[in-house]
């Protein structure tokens, strides 16, 4: 290889010649990010046009070439092996320039035209400079030619065409000097001060490992990428019949993450159920060149495979796009797992999908072999069945497929097998009486639950549940009032507190229902509910209205009604196909307690209320349970050691000093330090970030409901009904610094309690942005700041844990601020009424900014 600076001036003029885009290459794929920075590099060398300022050019990057195949003496062509998409760039900017300018100066936008973009005396394909790969050529062609075809919406070809004509506009129109402004001293700075390095190769050279090893300073390369590299980089003879009649149909009907998935998903069909995505280009490779002595597969088992990849792709498509399977069951079952966002069972469904397709099992059989899928995933997330190994045990399912009976029946059989965890009848029944169901997995499948739960009615007018709009409601509140806490205080068993039975019942699925006017409902006495519910298009409600009362007993009796439905309609696994241990209960007790971060403790009532027990029952478990970690920092409501603690096993000594070695402060009166406590909502969001899952309720950001009150004002008018003035004129000055800081507000879709979130970052970019702060209105109690360490600790710089130790120690510099170093990785409440101490709002200001600083600042470390 030989290496040389040039400028695209060099490389691209003088005769006749072509440079092609080779198949292997991803289409173009730069967007305005990359184009704002390219552009803001021209205008800046555009000013030095006619300057003796050599040094100052800037440096574009690379452009690797090789000869092409094609290629002859009389007119060379080139392969492009790396720089496509600057070499796109820069070819529709200059032809952007051409057709700003024809009108006023028609021969420089000719010469433009015959110097940089085309072969003037070339027919068909050989009349362009630049040939992009097949699926880019009819928009590269058009714009290049001057006659616009028929433009597909997001196409990035004529995207960037735009994009420059657009700013070559705003440049002439703006108040700006002329050279500035003139469109020639831009061309000037693209062809001349825009400097690459040309690599080009030699025949012989393996431009696959050129491609392969480069360091790509555009857009990352994906494992789609460069596995579409390899592959055609092999079918010298029948790259292009190949790409015409499988590849382009298949890179048209899926996007490149959904692409690369489903290569993913093909080696795990052939068997390879350890392989991980981001392994995929690598195990691809080894599985081609296994056995092959001279490391290069046959042109034959390269097509066989891009052959298989598009069969495979119509299976694929019809699980992340339901509406494309044509029969009406199956269509259901698949819906529904993609409601769930059941990403883990593809392998299996790809199965079922292609043992349909092939007629080895009919309609009925495939969505028998759905429904034990959909049961696996459902009894599992009402009996908080930990999530962890979903991923393999779906992996493994082609490979370990029982092969002497159809695929229904060997699924069943596959997923009842031991240490499957697939829960039976008795245990999800006693669930659903007893565990926090509505603190466990994902908002989406909780709801998707009481959907089905709500079908089983067999209404004879059936909810559109795709149009309503319908959240959880709490029959009795999460934040009940004096008349609830007196009829409850009717059912309490011996030992057990009022409120030690609300937290055991509340979040079970006998309390929960779904309904569209929860912000009518919120924490009204059950007398004023019946009269809204009895009016409910949802029979599960109608029913609830026609109880008398809403207690334990009736809550029990519902839940026992609620299992009978779940138990018909999510089959149970294989009796004889062996069980795991059945005792799941104390292992997430033991789970929980081992992950107590430093510095804090639970009540008994708390860690009963998330397993779904009673305090009681955890406490004669913890005594007599020898090697739980941290049994003893488990206390009473009031934060005292009970009365009558042992240690099981060896001595520990005083627990008092042993809790305070652990970080646990005391009162005067002698009880932990309150703000050091974690009640069942932090130990639900301790075990789920473990098991990395999320259960926030609400959006950070989202479209407004049409015709009914905004998010923004819905939030004040409960603010407003909650806290006295003077909180609510802090939170409104709060929100408006905010702005003026940078950020933005985004509002939860809660209706009950509609949250504020102080957002950094691209509004509408899921998963992109940051924020420090959540405002809920306090539902009577007064408004909380939630200071979201748990969001924080996955995002960058605040995954560096000393920084947000910082942010700690700069809000505890507010009076009346205490947060304890143990909730790092929680979310601690500031009450909103510290914001009306002037001093307080300034430290908070200052923190905030601070806090700006630090993420602006996260890609310059």
């Amino acid at each position: 290889m030989r290496a040389e600076e040039s400028h695209f001036a060099d490389l691209v003029q003088g005769r006749a010649q072509q440079f092609q885009i080779p198949l292997y290459q991803r289409t173009y794929s730069w967007t305005e990010k990359q184009l704002a920075q390219m552009w803001g590099d021209i205008l800046d060398q555009s000013e030095l046009v006619g300057t003796d300022v050599a040094a100052s050019t800037h440096f574009l990057g690379s452009v690797v070439l090789a000869p092409s195949p094609q290629t002859d003496a009389t007119f060379p062509r080139w392969l492009v092996v790396d720089g496509q998409q600057r070499m796109t760039t820069l070819s529709l900017a200059l032809a952007a320039i051409r057709d700003h300018i024809a009108d006023t100066q028609p021969d420089e936008a000719e010469r433009i035209d015959e110097e940089y973009l085309i072969n003037k005396r070339k027919k068909g394909g050989d009349h362009f400079r630049l040939l992009p790969t097949q699926a880019d050529r009819p928009q590269y062609a058009a714009h290049v030619r001057a006659v616009r075809s028929e433009q597909v919406s997001g196409d990035r070809i004529a995207g960037a065409y735009r994009y420059f004509r657009r700013k070559l506009v705003e440049l002439a129109e703006a108040d700006a000097p002329a050279a500035s402004r003139d469109a020639l001293r831009i061309e000037q700075a693209i062809t001349s001060r825009l400097s690459l390095v040309t690599v080009t190769a030699e025949r012989g050279d393996n431009v696959h490992r050129i491609f392969e090893s480069l360091n790509n300073t555009g857009l990352k390369l994906s494992q789609a990428d460069l596995l579409r590299n390899y592959l055609f980089m092999r079918l010298p003879t029948r790259g292009e019949q190949v790409y015409e009649s499988h590849w382009l149909p298949l890179q048209s009907s899926l996007s490149n993450n959904e692409l690369e998935q489903l290569m993913w998903l093909q080696l795990v069909l052939d068997g390879d159920d350890r392989v991980r995505r981001q392994d995929l280009y690598t195990a691809q490779q080894q599985r081609f060149e296994r056995g092959v002595a001279t490391e290069v597969p046959a042109e034959a088992d390269i097509e066989s495979y891009v052959e298989e990849l598009h069969r495979r792709s119509k299976h694929f498509r019809r699980i992340i796009r339901p509406e494309e399977e044509p029969d009406s069951h199956l269509r259901a079952h698949l819906k529904r797992l993609q409601d769930w966002q059941a990403v883990v069972t593809y392998p299996a469904l790809m199965v079922v999908l292609d043992m349909h397709d092939r007629r080895n099992i009919d309609a009925v059989e495939a969505a028998r072999a759905m429904a034990y899928i959909e049961s696996f995933l459902v009894r599992r997330t009402i009996c908080r069945v930990p999530t962890a190994n979903l991923n393999r045990i779906f992996q493994s399912v082609p490979a370990q497929l029982p092969q002497a009976q159809g695929v229904a029946e060997g699924l069943h059989q596959l997923l009842s097998a031991e240490n499957r965890s697939w829960p039976d009848d008795e245990e999800l029944r006693d669930k659903i009486r007893s565990a926090p169901f509505y603190q466990y997995g994902r908002p989406n499948q909780r709801r998707l639950v009481l959907q089905r739960m709500e079908e089983s009615y067999d209404h004879p007018e059936p909810v559109d549940f795709a149009s309503a709009q319908l959240t959880i409601e709490h029959v009795m509140p999460q934040s009940p009032g004096a008349e609830w806490l007196r009829m409850l205080d009717a059912d309490t068993t011996e030992g057990e507190s009022t409120e030690d039975l609300h937290k055991r019942l509340q979040h079970t699925l006998g309390n929960l229902t779904l309904t569209g006017i929860n912000s009518e409902l919120s924490n009204h006495p059950f007398e004023r509910k019946q009269g809204l519910l009895e009016g409910s298009h949802l029979e599960m409600n109608r029913r609830i209205a026609a109880t008398e009362r809403w207690g334990a007993e009736e809550i029990l009796a519902r839940a026992d009604d609620l299992a009978d439905r779940a138990i018909r309609m999510w089959p149970a696994p294989l009796r004889n196909a062996g069980r795991a241990e059945r005792s799941r209960d104390w292992r997430l007790a033991h789970q929980v307690l081992a992950a107590l971060p430093h510095g804090t403790w639970t009540s008994y009532g708390d860690l009963a209320a998330f397993i779904g027990s009673g305090a009681q029952a955890v406490g004669v478990h913890l005594a007599n349970t020898e090697g739980v970690a941290n049994a003893y920092r488990v206390l009473n409501a009031d934060g005292k050691i009970a009365d009558g603690f042992r240690w099981t096993g060896s001595d520990g000594g005083d627990v008092r000093a042993r809790l305070s070695a652990d970080g646990i402060d005391f009162t005067v009166t002698g009880a932990a330090d309150s703000a050091q406590r974690l009640n069942v909502d932090d130990l639900s969001l301790l075990l789920g970030k473990a098991e990395g899952e999320f259960t926030e309720e609400a959006s950070s950001a989202g479209p407004e409901q049409t015709g009914k009150e905004t998010r923004a004002a819905r939030f004040l008018h409960q603010l407003v009904a909650d806290d006295v003035p003077a909180t609510v004129s802090a939170v409104r000055e709060l929100l408006a610094r905010w702005e003026k800081l940078g950020g933005w507000i985004g509002y939860g879709a809660g209706e009950v309690t509609t949250s504020a979130f102080l957002m950094l970052g691209q509004a509408g970019a899921p998963g992109r942005g940051i924020w420090p702060l959540t405002l809920y209105p306090g539902s009577g109690r007064g408004g909380v700041a939630e200071v979201v360490f748990a969001h924080m600790a996955n995002r960058e710089p605040f995954i560096d844990r000393a920084q947000r130790m910082e942010l700690l120690n700069r809000l505890n510099a507010m009076d009346g601020v205490s947060l304890p170093e143990g909730k790092l990785e929680l979310r601690p409440s500031i009450r909103l009424s510290v914001l009306e101490d002037d001093a307080n709002r300034e430290r908070l200001y200052a923190t905030l900014a601070w806090f700006r600083d630090r993420w602006e600042e996260r890609d310059l470390a």
